[in-house]
Parts: C-alpha cells; structure tokens; sequence
C-alpha cells in the first residue's frame, strides 16, 4: 500500500524526516532511593505516513510512552521530537462531553485550534462524513453505540490536524464485531488522510492486521525488544492466513518476554 503525502504536507512544503522520534528515552517513578523504572533506553522513529503498533504485555509501558510523545509527560533521560507539532490523542474511553452533540464535539477540536465560527460546522459534518457517520451532527453522545462513540473520537482527534494520531487502546473495550469493522475503517481513514499512527495494543492480532510495522517492547522496564515489518497488503481480515502466521511468531516472542520477566 503507498504511502500517501498528508494534506499538511501539501500545504507546507516537503514532509520532514519523521513524524516522531524517540531517542534513548527512560521513564523512573517515584520518590528519590524508591523510583521504579518504566521504560529503559527506547529509541523508536515513525516515518511520515508510517502505521506503528506498539505491542506488549500488560505493565510494559506502554502508553507510558504514548504519554511521554503526547507531551502529557516528561522523560527521565532521553529526547522526544514531533516535528509536526503536538499529536492527536485517542483513548480506550471516548472521552466524549456527553452534554455537547457528536458535532459539537467534533467542533470544539476545531475551535481550540481557531478554525473561525463560520467554518466549524462545515468541516465537523465532512469530518463525521469521513468516519461514516453522516447525518450525526445533532446526536447526543447517549444516543450512540460505543462503536459510533468511538467514530466521533476519532473525528475529534483528527480534527486537531495533527500529522502524528497518537491511539492507546481504542477498540479494547467494543465487542468483536465492532472492532472488526472499527480496523476496517480505521485502515481506509490512514489511506485516506496520510496521517502517521502510533497504535497502542495488547492484541497480537489486531497490530498485524493493522500495522506496517509492530514494535514489542519486553515487560518492565520496557526496552524494544523485537520489530517486524508488516508488508502484505492492506486491507487484511483478522483471519488471514498471513496475519494469522505473523501472530503466531509475534506471540512467541511476547511469551518468551513474559517469561524472562516472570524469572526475575
């Protein structure tokens, strides 16, 4: 699959090396003589347009270091660059305002990033489009699945045009049918848009299924411990042959992480 050149690519000129890079970045917790260290020397860059998945078992540190690129957090030692500006964050949880409508949601991202009044409605309804949620605008959040609540998330962060979508765990909590087709639409959205992706998950399947390229990272203190490249062609089913041999191997070395840690 191409990688697409993203709309603020277009506008600004030519695309800079990396939407974000990790250099020798450590994360410790705690007070002085009882820090516990949560992440230990990363060094990890996401290309313009790349789709990273950050695999690992629970505790590893995960979305520790989602935080530290989402600039929510500091490093204890080491460096994070987002040339691009700060990224668009999507949770497990919606995070939506229940008391605002889907497109108010959408809205507020756009206007927190002083899109002026008269625009906002336009590029929320086209946003809501993108996510196949036409026709949304004026629902309440009560009114939604978790499914269409997770769409307009996903409106709302990319409604912050950030070049780097930071996801932790987004479809953890839908059922398997929702998150089946969420993957699905969240595939066609990357092609589309261009954006870069750092996708936070557990699910050995889903970061195949997704991602062009999956990073584990060994039990605390999280290190990069393997990288594959994901090179067969989007769009993938969970059940594929090539997903499913792909997993296999990614499990292997998940369990052989847990258990070295499991030793200590």
């Amino acid at each position: 699959m191409a990688t697409p050149v993203t709309e603020h690519a277009v506008r600004h000129g030519s695309a800079p090396a990396y939407a974000a890079r990790i250099e020798h970045v450590s994360k410790s917790f705690g007070r002085p003589g009882a820090r516990q260290q949560v992440l230990d020397d990363i060094t990890l860059d996401v290309a313009p347009g790349e789709f990273v998945c950050l695999l690992g078992a629970s505790g590893c540190g995960k979305s520790t270091l989602l935080n530290l690129v989402a600039g929510l957090d500091e490093p204890t030692a080491g460096a994070i660059e987002v040339p691009g500006g700060r990224p668009a964050l999507m949770f497990q949880e919606h995070a939506l305002f229940p008391w605002l409508t889907a497109g108010r949601n959408v809205e507020l991202a756009l206007r927190l990033r002083g899109v002026p009044r008269a625009e906002r409605r336009e590029r929320a309804e086209e946003l809501l489009e993108l996510v196949r949620l036409k026709g949304a605008h004026g629902k309440r959040v009560h009114e939604l699945s978790g499914g269409m609540r997770q769409r307009v998330a996903m409106a709302r962060a990319l409604a912050q045009d950030s070049q780097l979508l930071l996801m932790d765990e987004p479809f953890a909590a839908l059922d398997a049918i929702t998150r089946d087709v969420l993957h699905e639409e969240l595939t066609r959205i990357w092609g589309e848009t261009g954006v870069s992706v750092l996708f936070v998950t557990h699910n050995v399947r889903e970061a195949v299924r997704l991602a062009q390229r999956v990073v584990l990272l060994s039990s605390r203190p999280g290190r990069v411990a393997h990288q594959w490249t994901v090179d067969f062609p989007q769009p993938r089913r969970i059940e594929d042959a090539a997903v499913a041999d792909l997993s296999v191997e990614i499990t292997e070395q998940l369990r052989g992480e847990i258990r070295r840690h499991g030793q200590h």
